[in-house]
């Protein structure tokens, strides 16, 4: 199996084993020499570390209090974890982190950031207050082996809890944004109402729009007209907070084992539940891409912080006036954002927030600055154009040469197989536990319809079945696929039974269900199923 790569043109050429010891040593040697001479590790985000590299894919439980967090990450992995706490009052008041481990326990803030098999570390900037707050609850569940689960404190409106937190509530999520692989933020469809500590927060998580996912939960406590408008209402003011055309994700439902208290949309709920599940057991998979695209969204803003910072320095006073030159950039630090686009081509929405830049400069010594030095910026100039280039390609090898990674256990397996699948039973898959034939409870009237249209030796012709299944209106590529389905001995003709079933599909695909991508063995018709079998077992 071939999974590394060498860059070509070096005396000593780079072996990468793995994605993840390819970025590790792509971040040590090219971007981080960057970051440390121009100070972004002060302004932006702390050095990475290698676990961060190596850690599993963490989802993020953002909330108000009394949406329903704790209780998502019990439905999830059908355990409780310690240190778990759950009521209507604002009970979880720490970041926990869920992680996997052979003994059931908690380890507290302290001695969390100084392990450093565990990705961590840098939260010791955050001070012993947020330590404090902090703490990893270890157990050995099957859904764990896959991924990480951040449970954070219940958001609450006002602005005493903003100062009594004692730390910089937003900073600390907003560190977690960067190294997550998932953030969802969940809403209570009973009382939805978004504080202003959660609208700070959500635009804290502005750049990672991508990770975000919205959990409208306990929509089971309200009925349907409700449920459209506090939608609508949801929709409404995360666009207002957002701010971007695309549109978030959200999954509608009642996310934890108890019996729905208003049952009138139960499918739209399973059907939600199912797809937040696939979102979530797709992560392991694309976890190495993850990686490789925040590093590139990183080293893209190390780039302009340089650019930025250099081109204070260069404006600065040799002697005199330092500190009027020091106010005055800072009030015009717009006007450098825009010389610094003109002239090296980059674009607006590379730039880091202005106020937050602003603020930051305020406390810094402009003249400890280094000047532009171009051979660290052609290293990581470098690495965006060829090194990331080779390194896609192995991700690709990797992703080729590994068994499909889903998250497993838990909830997860519930609804995998069997007749709670989701589903289980329709559509397509109607009658699958019958002894009867399904089809052959409308077969008269279908029989009706097909002697209208004189067949010869028992069969139509395609010609003649098309007159009729083009009255369903759906479109040809859709009737296509049903021909081939019904078409089960591959002759070009329908007889009775498979135009039964032709018109079966069309009633499958009329009611809104997805056709089957190969005829399932309950629909072929009896006549048919030893030749169905011979072609199978042929193919």
């Amino acid at each position: 199996m071939f999974s590394t790569w060498r860059r070509e043109g070096k005396k000593d050429p780079e072996l990468f084993q793995n994605v993840a010891e390819g970025l590790r040593r792509l971040y040590r040697t090219k971007l981080f020499p960057l970051e440390d001479t121009y100070r972004f590790h002060e302004f932006h985000s702390p050095a990475l570390e290698d676990a961060d590299f190596d850690n599993k894919p963490m989802v993020l439980l953002v909330g108000q209090y009394s949406t329903g967090k704790t209780t998502f990450i019990r439905h999830l992995m059908e355990q409780d974890f310690p240190g778990m706490r759950i009521g209507p009052e604002p009970t979880t008041d720490s970041f926990i982190a869920v992680m996997h481990g052979d003994q059931e326990g908690v380890i507290p803030g302290n001695a969390l950031v100084v392990d450093p098999k565990k990705p961590f570390r840098k939260l010791n900037a955050f001070g012993n207050a947020f330590l404090n707050r902090f703490m990893c609850a270890q157990l050995n569940n099957p859904v764990l082996e896959s991924i990480s689960i951040i449970d954070t404190p219940g958001i609450l409106s006002g602005e005493k809890q903003r100062i009594s937190r004692g730390y910089d509530f937003a900073a600390v999520l907003e560190w977690f944004a960067e190294r997550v692989d998932r953030i969802i933020l969940l809403f209570d469809a009973h009382k939805l109402d978004i504080s202003d500590e959660f609208s700070e927060v959500i635009r804290a998580l502005k750049n990672h729009e991508d990770k975000m996912r919205v959990v409208l939960n306990k929509a089971d406590q309200i009925g349907t007209q409700q449920l459209m408008r506090v939608y609508g209402a949801l929709m409404w003011s995360l666009g207002k907070i957002i701010n971007t055309p695309e549109v978030v994700r959200v999954y509608i439902g009642s996310f934890w084992a108890q019996p729905l208290l208003v049952p009138d949309n139960r499918k739209l709920f399973e059907a939600e539940e199912q797809d937040l599940f696939t979102d979530i057991q797709g992560l392991p998979r694309n976890a190495a891409l993850r990686k490789l695209n925040d590093l590139i969204k990183r080293a893209r803003l190390a780039k302009v912080h340089a650019y930025i910072i250099s081109t204070l320095k260069k404006e600065m006073p040799s002697v005199f006036g330092k500190d009027s030159k020091k106010k005055e950039l800072i009030a015009n630090l717009q006007d450098i954002y825009t010389q610094v686009e003109r002239e090296h081509q980059i674009s607006p929405g590379d730039f880091p927030n202005i106020k937050k830049m602003q603020e930051m400069l305020a406390n810094q010594d402009f003249t400890k600055f280094a000047s532009l030095k171009p051979k660290l910026l052609e290293a990581v100039d470098d690495m965006l154009a060829n090194d990331i280039a080779r390194l896609m390609t192995l991700v690709r090898q990797e992703e080729a040469n590994m068994p499909v990674q889903v998250v497993k256990g838990g909830a997860f397996d519930g609804t995998m197989n069997g007749p709670f699948n989701h589903g289980y039973g329709e559509g397509a898959g109607e009658g699958i536990d019958d002894a009867e034939w399904i089809v052959a409870r409308d077969k008269p009237s279908y029989d009706e319809i097909f002697y209208t249209l004189s067949p010869v030796n028992g069969k139509v012709s395609g010609a003649s079945a098309k007159k009729e299944m083009v009255k369903s209106k759906l479109p040809n590529t859709v009737l296509g696929k049903i021909w081939k389905l019904s078409d089960v001995d591959k002759d070009g003709y329908l007889d009775d039974e498979e135009f039964a079933l032709a018109n079966h599909l069309i009633k499958v695909k009329l009611e809104g269900h997805d056709l089957p991508a190969a005829l399932p063995q309950h629909l072929v018709p009896p006549s048919k199923r030893q030749l169905s079998e011979k072609i199978t077992s042929d193919e």
